[in-house]
């Protein structure tokens, strides 16, 4: 029971951390002292408190598309084991329930920034269904790829079969997966070198466009699935290149807590030292995913 209570307090509280944490890493590249660590929280808050515009042109979809945005990633966070410990859900083909859930997310994201009947908000949301067809079949490889070596369907024992079922022949494997999934979730989480959540130029925006008609609350829920979102991936993606656990509460959250936030820190040096790419050579990127998910497939079956 603490276990779940701990995991759950986590997944609701960290999120606007690791965005912090990210920013604060900027900043210290830039020769800037930034703003404070926990500013996102405060912006949430601020959001939170703010009144409701909403055209007369939009329907029920509009105002529903961050409620259910906000619902399926928390339910995709209850569905990964955090830390060493097992998930609070868990059941046979999860998997396949925690990458559509996913797909959900965006529908409905989606969904709702054509609700608006804009054209600018209509390209924003081409190009997230566009870039999603290739990031999606990479985290499907990846997930067969933990599935074949923990010889289960279910997340929590997935996740935590590279560290049980380690050794040489699975090497090569985690590596590329590990890359792919990283390209992964810069893409799916909206980060540069695949799009920019600070930008606002139109040629170049592709999350940020499908939201500008989204204020107050509405952006507030928003940008907080954005961050578990952020989370949930950086979960998955730990399990694979760091899976050490202790097997105690007192050791296995903090070395989590560190984990998840230096994962964060170096995702802020990443979109320090590199630009943002072209919006033409995005594809390229997450077809490399792809590859690197496939070859790691590829050279576990072999």
């Amino acid at each position: 029971m603490i276990d779940t209570l701990i995991h759950v307090a986590v997944l609701l509280v960290l999120p606007p951390l690791l965005l912090g944490v990210i920013a604060k890493t900027k900043a210290w590249f830039g020769g800037r002292v930034g703003a404070p660590v926990l500013q996102p929280y405060y912006d949430l808050l601020k959001l939170m408190r703010r009144g409701l515009v909403v055209s007369t042109t939009t329907t029920w979809i509009f105002r529903a598309g961050p409620a259910v945005t906000l619902a399926t990633v928390l339910m995709a966070g209850l569905l990964i084991p955090i830390g060493g410990f097992d998930a609070p859900i868990a059941f046979t083909g999860d998997l396949i329930f925690f990458a559509y859930l996913f797909g959900l997310a965006r529908f409905f994201t989606t969904a709702a920034a054509l609700d608006t009947g804009s054209a600018f908000e209509g390209m924003g949301a081409a190009r997230e269904v566009t870039f999603a067809c290739l990031s999606e079949p990479a985290l499907f490889f990846a997930l067969m790829v933990l599935a074949k070596i923990s010889n289960s369907l279910t997340l929590t024992t997935m996740l935590h079969g590279p560290a049980a079922a380690f050794s040489a022949g699975v090497a090569a494997p985690l590596v590329l997966i590990s890359i792919g999934l990283f390209i992964v979730l810069l893409a799916e989480t909206c980060r540069i070198p695949v799009d920019d959540p600070n930008t606002h130029l139109e040629l170049t925006m592709i999350h940020e466009a499908m939201v500008l008609d989204h204020g107050g609350p509405l952006l507030s829920v928003t940008l907080y699935a954005a961050a578990i979102k952020l989370l949930v991936l950086g979960t998955v993606l730990l399990h694979v290149i760091a899976p050490f656990a202790f097997g105690q509460v007192w050791l296995d959250w903090p070395l989590y807590l560190l984990e998840i936030l230096g994962l964060a820190a170096v995702i802020g040096v990443v979109e320090s030292v590199m630009a943002r790419l072209q919006m033409r050579h995005v594809p390229y990127l997450l077809v490399g995913a792809v590859l690197f998910c496939g070859f790691g497939f590829i050279l576990l079956i072999r």
